[in-house]
């Protein structure tokens, strides 16, 4: 019960071992043979060389996961609503064509002697065309030209048809609210949010080119790991033929069987963990690329390995780099100002309305004259009014009629509360979008000083795990001596496998974790690392 109970606790650090230098085939005792191990790198490159899968490069990798991801798809996708929203805004201020026409027809019977018919009968038609502006100042520009004609059966008309023409220029200026940020704040808002979405949209493609290496680096040590699963699974069955060889020979009991056979059943199982897991990466990675393995294969293989040296940066100099060009505080940022703007606005708006109102312009007056005959008399009226539209509007080109007005309109709403409430809504926003980007300073600075240590800390960390793997070998091969001359159990083998496991399993998380944490530093500065360094 000892023993059994001694193996359950070693087994769980042989499931995830990424680097094996496993428990070596053993001759039969017959055969005079002195115990030694294979070579432990020729061992595992064999078994990683006959690994199927589709092998996969890391630059592949990241250009087919930039094209495919969906989070970059979704990114895009907002960037451009960001823009298309920049655009809407701008449209307030786009110059606006307008154009009129109406046709009128009337009779009218009419009691008064100066109607000039028993039946009035009219006919007016009416055309009016112009444009107006806004400008971002809140400036309201209006040029238009108003023409009419009339034609009327009244023998009092002197003019039929008769041409009425105003042509008029007319400005509307906000004073208070309405004037400049009151009128741009939503564009201005609008900007600062098309610079947050690209700013976003970069983060994305860095985040994604992260997501991947440390992804790839993932399945490097799956890889890996299932190779361990294999060489301890096929050494633990040389293991339990020599352990039968053994007790046969007389040279030990059946506790040492047992032994052998456990840590065979274990091995079995985890291998197959091994390779589910080595499955799940692979399809992670292929989930990010949007595609599956080539050529039938079931799963992806690395064709790279994680690099070791990299450029040494203070970590001053990296904690101001990132805080300087980090994408989510560029983010931030955008988000920021678009809320400024915001609040900036709406103070304007909950002004009292103040606006000045000034026109310019001209009238004109033309049309084909007859003569006006009083009943009963014999005085004829004829006027000097002449010409058609053309005339009537030189009239109002030379202002000939001139108009001019000039006015204030003031409006204070009581209470202010709409107004009012939105800008004290709309400045909390302003408070809260600062306090966001304080705690991702703050949270950023800690990330890149963790990410420094574990990359300044990488190269001691691999010698050291260095130096336990070669201490767990030659600890194996003292054993497997020992195992030979009967001065120690099949138990303690396999304790000293499963520490040779657990150190190259230290061994190759420390290669995996130096670059993952390179990748993530290129992420929170926006890829100045490593070239920062010079």
């Amino acid at each position: 019960m000892q023993r059994r109970h001694h193996c359950e606790c070693l087994v769980p650090t042989l499931l995830s071992a990424f680097v094996v230098v496993a428990v070596p085939a053993f001759a039969a005792p017959a055969s005079g043979d002195v115990f030694s191990p294979a070579n432990p790198d020729s061992m595992l490159a064999d078994v990683l060389k006959h690994l199927p899968g589709a092998s996969l490069s890391l630059a592949q990798a990241v250009a087919a996961a930039r094209q495919g991801d969906t989070a970059g798809r979704i990114a895009a996708a907002e960037l451009a609503a960001a823009a298309g929203s920049v655009r809407s805004e701008k449209g307030a201020f786009d110059p606006e064509l307008f154009a009129e026409t109406r046709w009128n027809s009337e009779h009218q019977p009419t009691a008064s002697f100066f109607s000039g018919a028993d039946v009035l009968k009219t006919k007016e038609s009416s055309y009016e065309a112009g444009a107006r502006l806004t400008l971002p100042l809140g400036t309201e520009l209006s040029a238009s030209l108003n023409t009419s004609r009339l034609t009327t059966n009244s023998t009092f008309a002197s003019l039929s048809p008769q041409y009425d023409t105003r042509g008029q220029l007319e400005v509307r200026q906000p004073l208070l609210a309405g004037f400049g940020p009151a009128t741009r704040g939503d564009l201005s808002a609008a900007e600062r949010d098309l610079e947050a979405a690209r700013a976003g949209y970069e983060n994305v493609m860095l985040s994604v080119r992260a997501t991947v290496e440390t992804t790839y680096w993932e399945l490097y040590a799956a890889e890996r790991d299932y190779a361990v699963g294999q060489l301890i699974r096929d050494r633990a069955e040389a293991f339990l033929a020599e352990a039968r060889l053994r007790v046969q020979a007389g040279l030990g009991g059946p506790d040492q069987v047992a032994n052998a056979q456990v840590f065979l059943a274990e091995q079995e199982q985890s291998l197959l963990d091994s390779e589910e897991r080595l499955d799940s990466v692979s399809d992670r990675l292929g989930t990010l690329m949007g595609r599956r393995p080539a050529g039938g294969a079931s799963r992806f293989r690395t064709s790279e390995e994680p690099p070791r040296d990299f450029p040494p940066v203070a970590e001053q100099e990296l904690v101001d780099l990132a805080l300087a060009r980090n994408l989510d505080l560029r983010a931030l940022h955008g988000l920021l100002a678009a809320a400024r703007e915001r609040s900036r606005a709406a103070g304007w708006r909950a002004l009292p309305t103040l606006d000045l109102l000034a026109s310019l312009g001209g009238n004109g007056l033309a049309g084909t004259a007859r003569d006006v005959v009083f009943p009963g008399s014999s005085d004829t009226l004829r006027t000097k009014i002449s010409g058609g539209f053309g005339e009537s509007w030189a009239q109002v080109r030379d202002r000939d009629y001139p108009t001019w007005s000039v006015g204030f309109v003031f409006a204070l709403p009581l209470g202010n509360r709409s107004e009012g409430g939105e800008h004290d809504r709309l400045r909390a926003e302003v408070e809260r979008a600062e306090q966001q980007l304080e705690a991702a300073r703050r949270a950023l600075a800690e990330n890149v000083r963790a990410r420094y240590r574990e990359l300044v800390r990488g190269r001691q960390r691999l010698a050291a795990a260095q130096t336990g793997v070669e201490a767990s070998y030659e600890q194996v091969r003292i054993g497997l001596l020992q195992y030979q001359n009967g001065r120690t159990t099949a138990f303690e083998i396999v304790r000293l496998a499963a520490d040779l496991a657990a150190a190259q399993q230290r061994f190759s998380r420390a290669l995996v974790r130096t670059a993952q944490a390179a990748a993530e530093l290129r992420r929170l500065t926006a890829g100045a690392y490593p070239g920062s360094a010079s």
